[in-house]
Formats: C-alpha cells, sequence, structure tokens
C-alpha cells in the first residue's frame, strides 16, 4: 500500500492533478482512496490532498507518506517529517529548498511546461514522474487525460507526462490489484446518484460548502436523469421549495450544511406536522456559525435530531462510506414517501469531497414504491389509522381536494383548537414511529465477536474504526466496533447484545460525544471512555490506535 500527498497553493491545479493521478492508478488495478484538505480562500493558502492506493480495500486516510508531490516550499515544510524513509519529494528545480537527508527530485517542470507552450502543463510533468517513480505503466495517460480535458490542450499535457516519465527512475516496485472495473465516486457525487436511483424528481440548494458538491453534481446530470434541480436565493426557499414540490407528487430533497440547516428548521417542523414526505441532506461542517467552512466534524447530531419546535416522527441517517451513500439515499427516499416525516441524511466533508473505489452499484436493490394512493369514500387527508399513516393524495390527480396546514388540524385538515382531536393527531403522528423502527437497520458490527472492548461511532468514522480495529487484532488485541448508520430512532437491538461486560469507547469527531449522550439517553448504557477529535481534521486509524493503546480521553 502507498500514500502520496500533494500539496500547494489554491489555485496551482492541485485538484486535478490528484483527479487524473487517481484515475490512472485505479486503471492499474489499485483500490483508491483520496481525501482532500483545503483552505476557504479563492487563491492562496495550503492546500493538499492524500492519495493512498493498494491491492487491498482502504477504508481510511494515513498521514505517513510515501512521497510528496509539492507545489510549494510551504508544502515541504509543512509534512516532510511525516515521510518514511524511503519516502521522495517531488517539486519543481525553483524550489530553493535543499535538506541532505531527505529524497528530494527536482525537475525542470515549469521549463517543460513552457517549452511545450503551455506552462499550467507543469502539473502533468509531475503526474508522467509519478507513474514511472511507482512503476506503473504510461499506457492509459492519453486516455484519461482525454476523459478530463479539451482537446485543444490534451496533446501538450500528454508530452508533458510523457517528459515527466522519462526524467526519474523507478523508486516502487508495481503491486497486481484487481480493481479496474470498481466505480472511483466521490461521497457527494454518489449521494446524488442514490437519489437519482431513488426516484427523485425535484432537488434545490442554495450553494453552501461542503454540501455544495451535491448541487454541482446533481445538475450536471439533472437533464439526461429526468431531475430538475433549482438553486434557490436562500436556504429558506430551498427547504420550502422541495416541500411544496412534495405536495404536488414529485419526490424532492434539499441539501446544505450546518448553518443553512439552521434555516431550514421551521420548515422541517411544516413536514412534520403537514405530513408531506422530505429528504434533508446536511453535510457537516465545523461550527458554529461560520465555523470552518471547508473542513470537516460530526456536530449536528443533537441538533438534528430536535430540530424544530415540539414533537413529530423523524428519521436521521448517517452516512458511512462512498457505497452506503448510495444506498441510504435512496432509502431515504422510500422512508420519507411511506411515513410522509421528513429523513435527514447526514453526510460530511471528509466523505462527502473524499472519493473511494467501490463495486458497480447494484440497482436491483433500490426498491421504489408509490404510496399516494386515490381515496375510497369521503377522502380524510388526516385520516385516523393504526399505523399513523393517512392516506395522501397528489393534487390535480384526483377529484377530491387536497389539503394541507400546518396549524393543528383534524381529519379533514381543517384547523382546529380542541384538545381531544390535538391529542388524537399528536397520537397518530407518533405511532409511525412503531414500523419505522421495525424498518431500522442495526449497526455493523467490525472486528472479533468475542472483544473486550468495544468501540462506537457513527458516519464517516466507519472506515478509521475499521482500520484501527483490523490492526489492533493483527497484533493480538481483542477490539470489536459496531457503527451506526441509521441513528434515529435508535437501533438497539444490536448494541444490547454487544455492549453487556465490555469496555465500551465512542469514536467521535465532536467535543461532547453525541452519539454517547444519544445512546446514554435512549438505552441507560454508559460508555467508559470517549476518543473524540473536534479540530476539523478528519481521525486516521492510526490515531484511534495509538489513543487506545494511551488508554483513551475521559468523556
Amino acid at each position: 500500500m502507498y500514500n502520496i500527498l500533494i500539496g500547494g497553493a489554491a489555485g496551482q491545479g492541485i485538484d486535478t492533478t490528484v483527479s487524473i493521478l487517481e484515475k490512472l492508478l485505479k486503471r492499474s488495478g489499485y483500490y483508491i482512496f483520496t481525501t482532500r484538505d483545503f483552505m476557504s480562500r479563492v487563491r492562496g493558502g495550503h492546500n493538499f490532498s492524500l492519495l493512498r492506493f493498494g491491492t487491498e480495500e482502504i477504508t481510511s486516510h494515513s498521514d505517513i507518506l510515501d512521497g510528496i508531490i509539492a507545489l510549494n516550499e510551504e508544502t515541504i515544510v509543512l509534512h516532510k517529517d511525516k515521510l518514511k524513509g524511503k519516502g521522495f519529494i517531488l517539486c519543481d528545480i525553483s524550489l530553493d529548498y535543499s535538506d541532505p537527508e531527505l529524497n528530494i527530485i527536482k525537475l525542470p517542470m515549469t521549463q517543460i511546461a513552457k517549452e511545450l507552450g503551455n506552462v499550467r502543463a507543469s502539473g502533468s510533468v509531475a503526474i508522467g514522474a509519478v507513474l514511472k517513480l511507482f512503476g506503473e505503466p504510461f499506457t492509459y495517460v492519453e486516455e484519461v487525460m482525454k476523459s478530463l480535458m479539451k482537446n485543444q490542450i490534451l496533446e501538450v499535457n500528454v508530452k508533458a507526462a510523457e517528459a515527466g516519465y522519462g526524467k526519474v527512475e523507478p523508486l516502487f516496485e508495481h503491486l497486481d490489484g484487481g480493481f479496474q472495473d470498481y466505480m472511483l465516486i466521490s461521497g457527494s457525487e454518489a449521494l446524488g446518484l442514490g437519489a437519482v436511483a431513488g426516484g427523485l424528481k425535484f432537488y434545490s440548494a442554495y450553494p453552501m460548502s461542503p454540501s455544495t458538491a451535491v448541487l454541482e453534481y446533481l445538475a450536471s446530470v439533472g437533464n439526461s436523469a429526468g431531475v430538475l434541480v433549482e438553486q434557490a436565493e436562500d436556504e429558506i426557499a430551498a427547504v420550502n421549495m422541495a416541500i411544496g414540490a412534495s405536495f404536488a407528487g414529485a419526490r424532492a430533497m434539499t441539501g446544505t450544511s450546518g448553518g443553512g440547516f439552521c434555516l431550514k428548521v421551521e420548515a422541517l417542523g411544516f413536514s412534520g406536522i403537514a405530513e408531506i414526505p422530505l429528504v434533508v441532506v446536511d453535510v457537516q461542517r465545523p461550527g458554529p456559525a461560520t465555523g470552518l467552512p471547508t473542513r470537516t466534524e460530526q456536530s449536528d447530531l443533537k441538533f438534528v435530531i430536535s430540530a424544530s419546535q415540539g414533537e413529530f416522527p423523524r428519521m436521521v441517517i448517517a452516512l458511512r462510506t462512498q457505497e452506503d451513500a448510495f444506498y441510504q439515499t435512496a432509502r431515504a427516499l422510500n422512508l420519507a414517501e411511506k411515513y410522509q416525516i421528513p429523513v435527514i441524511l447526514l453526510s460530511d466533508q471528509y466523505l462527502g469531497d473524499g472519493t473511494a473505489c467501490v463495486k458497480p452499484y447494484d440497482f436491483s436493490r433500490i426498491s421504489f414504491s408509490d404510496h399516494a394512493t386515490e381515496a375510497e369514500g369521503e377522502y380524510l387527508r388526516y385520516r385516523i389509522t393504526e399505523d399513523g399513516i393517512s392516506p395522501r393524495l397528489v393534487p390535480g390527480k384526483t377529484e377530491h381536494l387536497v389539503a394541507a396546514d400546518s396549524d393543528e388540524h383534524d381529519e379533514r385538515g381543517w384547523i382546529t383548537e380542541s384538545a381531544l382531536v390535538r391529542n388524537q393527531m399528536v397520537e397518530k403522528r407518533m405511532r409511525k414511529l412503531k414500523g419505522l423502527c421495525e424498518e431500522l437497520l442495526e449497526p455493523e458490527f467490525i472486528g472479533d465477536e468475542n472483544c473486550s472492548t468495544l468501540l462506537l461511532g457513527w458516519g464517516s468514522v466507519y472506515g478509521p474504526i475499521k482500520e484501527a480495529v483490523q490492526t489492533l487484532n493483527k497484533n493480538g488485541g481483542s477490539y470489536g466496533a459496531l457503527v451506526f448508520g441509521d441513528i434515529y430512532p435508535l437501533p438497539q437491538e444490536r448494541l444490547k447484545k454487544y455492549a453487556s461486560g465490555r469496555k465500551l469507547i465512542n469514536v467521535e469527531q465532536n467535543a461532547t460525544g453525541q452519539l454517547a449522550s444519544l445512546i446514554r439517553g435512549e438505552t441507560g448504557i454508559a460508555c467508559d471512555d470517549s476518543i473524540l477529535k473536534y479540530d476539523g481534521r478528519q481521525i486516521t486509524g492510526e490515531e484511534i490506535v495509538k489513543q487506545l493503546l494511551e488508554g483513551g480521553k475521559k468523556s
């Protein structure tokens, strides 16, 4: 397994370089796992990506490096101490940096690009050199570049990569992997694709990092997929547009990040009391307020569980991987329709912007059910039913009057202040939870069934936890983990099975242990220790291992 870092300032073409490299390495058969770390500045500031590749599944990034592609001197200074003994630094000959203890490979990248007529092709020189350093063939360069570049610059960049390829000798051995036929996809793209597979017809959002990638992806495929994508003037408009589309019979979703979710809260309550299906995506970033706009965190869990005043049923699903994001998003649309509730999907910057290999999605696993049916006899929109689910008709597709109300209402949808009817309606809505709880997916168990220590996590810490457990158990440890996807209502069967008699440690990207608090409140089960990280950077499997061996942090 290899790990390289590509770093520089915003505007130096880091993302293009990484996108080409990861596709080339996947074509060679490697499993790819890429994370992106960038400033919230249009230009300047230190940005970098970590590209990890190997012949087995990779679930987490790593800070231990085999190579650094430095587009500026700052990248070398900041990351050189993370290099392995055989590690290299590849940079332009113009960089005035030297260290006899480091293997610094300086190439005339800018000069080569200028001679070819396009100074921006210097990144392609680096791409060619990296391929050669890892013993990779030049075979797929033109094909991959053609998929990402316009024809007028393709030839120059291929020649630049060829020049870089000829300037170095291999340092590492080519490894044979079997992942050529896997998809390479980001978490936000996977979420968007899952929404399309789940029958999405309307998506509205206002751009907000890091959720914007979902909007951009759906906009790029909207015409071909039959999805109307609307960039609204603000988050309040976006959520109300989605509710309106859903009321009119379209499967609808809206997306944002934490600050935007704050603005959607009142409308979330409207979805709850009016019983209009809605899926809301929250791609989390550190808060409060503006916080760290381009960083990652898991600090919105308690907020979304209790968002909006009053009580009404909802579901919260935390997406764990690029594979999980696809299937859970399609499922969320179905659950929202079936139970006529808001369903909230929690992603984050780490998962949303990160790319990984996944098996081609199995569309036969996606179910699609239309829960809007014609009424028999008198149509009562909020009919009191045993399961809490009332008949729902689509306006314009029925002769009945279709109403919706944000005030408390009777079965017809007429406003009421009756204490009796109020009780009946609250209880009717809450009865949906019984059926919903029967559909909950239990958290995934990882590791030793007879473990003495059980880690608890949710969402995107799945990958780092999985790597940590595998590492610890290979070295004689006795560890297991439960990582939640469905998180509210809280699935409890597997938790109660594995928690008894074991040391429990929650691993979360927040300062207060929000999952541990939820578990304690719902079940009375308390964690013994916590491993918490909240600096805006995702925890690695290696960090989890280190903290476990050092005793963890007290919650």
